[in-house]
């Protein structure tokens, strides 16, 4: 009996040990993108920082604040006439006007469509991105031409941003509906070789692009697959995957969000799209690949929201404390424009709208002083949005 009790504390010891050593809870957030979620309201200000950056006015800087970049010192900002216009403006850090960059043209050191603006303010160089011309243009911060290279071959077009200082992080586009094909690269900032290839895993290759039936209309449906997160590191999603990734500086992929049912069993799919993370919320969004060609609407979106604090899912709207009236603020990023990993977002305020809401008493706090001191044809306000310290 003795020898029986002894061999039956043996075996609860090695369960014990043997529970000590499984790796921790899965807590990799599901979502179910067909059902209904509770409504739940914040308020910004609870959970973010925000700063608000009026861009100095004069008769050289007129702009429409396309926001492409903000740094540690310098911000960057185009008009939306990219293949007419060219100019490129750098404020401060204060929105104060520093210089105005235009190498529109046609010459071997020129930009003839100015897609994108990436800014490496450790380099100190800005890399253009030349859509016609299948080429990224570097320059320094005045202007001045340190080389170029070619994309590479085969691509439409791509989204390139600030990875580390050696290296872009790029999202190709028009490769929805390819094999084998990976919509992400990392590439050289001297060359734009490649680094690494990033794929997530798929069972089945889907697309996002809705056709019109017997034609060659597409309708996209625009949602950033590859948004900035704090501390270095990119959230990336693939139409074809059942989950959302994070992908760190040592070029791991770590799973955050899962969505059911699989996207390959869906007919139209309803697409989960990532947008900002914060220690406790994990914003997104779902869009139901859907388009009405004669009523020109569709792609029904949905913003949900998982809270980690209560473990729970909900539909969301989130108020500005400095604007409440104002339409509730998304937290979709819909452009990738931060050379900064303090920033979550940031969205553009137009001046007319301000100086409206001012005289309608609509506005507090520092937007009320800014708005104060504002004419209706300055140059917009920018809203940064930053994760708490």
């Amino acid at each position: 009996m003795k020898n029986v009790y002894s061999i039956l504390i043996m075996l609860l010891l090695v369960a014990a040990g043997c529970g000590e050593s499984k790796p921790p809870t899965d807590d990799l957030i599901t979502v179910d993108v067909t059902a209904n979620y509770p409504k739940k309201e914040l308020v910004l200000q609870d959970f973010m920082d925000v700063e608000y950056i009026p861009l100095e006015t004069s008769s050289e800087f007129i702009t429409m604040g396309w926001l492409h970049a903000v740094g540690k010192k310098v911000i960057i900002v185009r008009n939306r006439n990219r293949n007419t216009d060219g100019d490129i403006f750098i404020f401060d850090r204060n929105g104060k006007s520093v210089k105005k960059i235009n190498r529109l043209g046609q010459g071997d050191e020129e930009y003839q469509f100015l897609l994108g603006i990436t800014l490496d303010e450790d380099n100190n160089e800005i890399f253009v991105n030349d859509h016609w011309r299948r080429k990224i243009m570097v320059y320094d911060l005045s202007g001045n031409f340190k080389r170029s290279f070619n994309h590479q071959q085969g691509w439409y077009g791509m989204d390139i941003y600030n990875f580390d200082r050696n290296n872009l992080i790029c999202r190709i586009n028009g490769i929805d509906d390819k094999e084998n094909v990976s919509p992400f690269l990392v590439i050289s900032k001297q060359d734009g070789s490649i680094t690494k290839e990033i794929s997530l895993p798929y069972e089945k290759k889907v697309s996002s692009l809705v056709f019109l039936k017997g034609g060659n209309l597409v309708m996209p449906i625009r949602n950033r697959t590859l948004v900035p997160h704090s501390n270095n590191a990119w959230i990336l999603m693939d139409d074809s995957s059942d989950k959302i990734y994070e992908l760190r500086t040592d070029f791991s992929l770590v799973p955050l969000i899962a969505r059911t049912p699989p996207i390959s069993s869906m007919k139209p799919g309803i697409f989960l799209y990532p947008a900002v993370i914060t220690d406790r919320y994990y914003f997104m969004q779902t869009v139901k690949a859907e388009w009405d060609w004669v009523a020109n609407t569709g792609h029904k979106r949905t913003d949900l929201m998982y809270d980690k604090q209560e473990n729970a899912l909900f539909e969301y709207v989130v108020h500005n404390a400095d604007f409440p009236t104002e339409q509730p603020v998304s937290m979709m990023v819909s452009e990738v424009t931060f050379g900064n990993d303090e920033i979550a977002l940031v969205q553009k305020l137009e001046a007319y709208e301000l100086v409206e809401a001012y005289q309608k008493g609509k506005l507090k706090g520092k937007l009320k002083e800014i708005a104060a001191g504002l004419e209706e044809d300055s140059n917009p306000v920018l809203m940064l949005i930053k994760y708490k310290k």
